[in-house]
């Protein structure tokens, strides 16, 4: 009972840190105006995300005494997203270049898998396959896009709060149907900080998540399927299929803008999602709509992969085709009209 309390405490922590972020980022006039690369229309304050890193570095410590999680992993999360966060604030706040963005990212990333020990063996068709230093390497890069990638799909009210909801949660169930119930308490405790804020953050948003939060969200969330991949190279086709949505659509726009010589690290509205979202005149049909592919089409399939030995590799191409489709109806990279 003491440990659901504790997790009832985490959502409260974050939603009353959230409220007081708002009044700081009005104070302080840090507000995003909406402008020619926006998908709002409103100003609204930015840097709530803050409250998730908080709540959940906080808690951190205090859950892994409790559960008795490994110290790795908690100097992983914790040195890692602390780094991240630490970054995004301070470009909120201001503006940091590309660059020394990108060489805090990496260091981020080679921090946490100092702690994992690398990228664990893949599986591939069947066969384990460990690949090495290519191997970190790759794992490296992976956890860069990610947090990339999850700052680029932070774009409409609640879409990457409920992104991670749904992702966490589901690899909580497919870790209790498979009887690895201890890797369950550290994506419940990320679900739980991101549920406080989801309150402030549900369309129509009254305040953002920020380069902070996002950016946090991204590394933490694939350090824990790096980390879970070393309990069961399954897993982390679990996790890519799980984040199918933010993937697909990220990478894809990512690729058509690349191909057409744009310069990637600029501001933009040119997401699947983002043409969505203007389509339907609201965020909310979208950001509900993301809920219900997660729920209903990609928790399936990695319950599939999972339970009952469906190959990653055909389970993640199986989830990603009608993603893909969506992109491609959605005009995803496209240049506006």
């Amino acid at each position: 009972m003491a440990i659901w309390c504790f997790f009832a405490g985490v959502v409260v922590a974050s939603l009353l840190l959230t409220c007081a972020l708002r009044r700081y980022s009005l104070a302080r006039s840090l507000i995003d105006i909406p402008n020619g690369r926006s998908s709002h229309t409103v100003p609204t304050p930015r840097g709530g995300g803050v409250a998730i890193v908080l709540s959940f570095l906080i808690a951190l410590p205090f859950l892994a005494h409790a559960v008795d999680a490994p110290l790795s992993l908690v100097w992983a999360l914790t040195g890692g997203g602390g780094l991240i966060a630490i970054v995004g604030f301070l470009d909120d706040h201001g503006h940091i270049a590309a660059r020394w963005r990108l060489l805090a990212h990496f260091l981020a990333a080679g921090w946490a898998l100092l702690w994992l020990d690398g990228l664990p063996p893949i599986n591939l068709f069947g066969a384990d396959i460990s690949l090495g230093w290519l191997g970190h390497a790759l794992a490296a890069f992976y956890l860069v896009w990610l947090l990339n990638l999850y700052n680029f799909m932070d774009g409409i009210d609640g879409i990457a709060s409920v992104e991670a909801i749904c992702t966490c949660m589901g690899a909580c169930l497919i870790y209790w149907l498979t009887g690895n119930q201890h890797l369950i308490w550290m994506p419940l405790l990320l679900a739980m900080a991101v549920l406080g804020f989801l309150y402030w953050n549900f369309p129509p948003a009254r305040i953002f998540m920020g380069d902070a939060g996002s950016g946090f969200l991204g590394i933490t969330l694939g350090v824990l399927s790096l980390q879970a991949a070393w309990n069961s190279p399954q897993f982390l086709w679990v996790w890519l299929i799980l984040l199918g949505v933010f993937i697909v659509d990220a990478t894809f726009t990512l690729i058509r803008r690349l191909l057409r010589g744009d310069k990637v690290y600029e501001a933009h509205r040119s997401h699947g999602y983002q043409f969505a979202s203007r389509q339907f005149g609201r965020h909310l049909p979208v950001t509900l709509a993301i809920v219900f592919i997660n729920l209903f089409w990609l928790l399936p399939i990695a319950l599939g992969v999972a339970l009952l030995g469906l190959d990653g590799i055909i389970g993640v191409a199986l989830a990603y085709l009608p993603l893909i489709f969506l992109a491609l109806r959605f005009h995803a990279g496209e240049l506006e009209q």
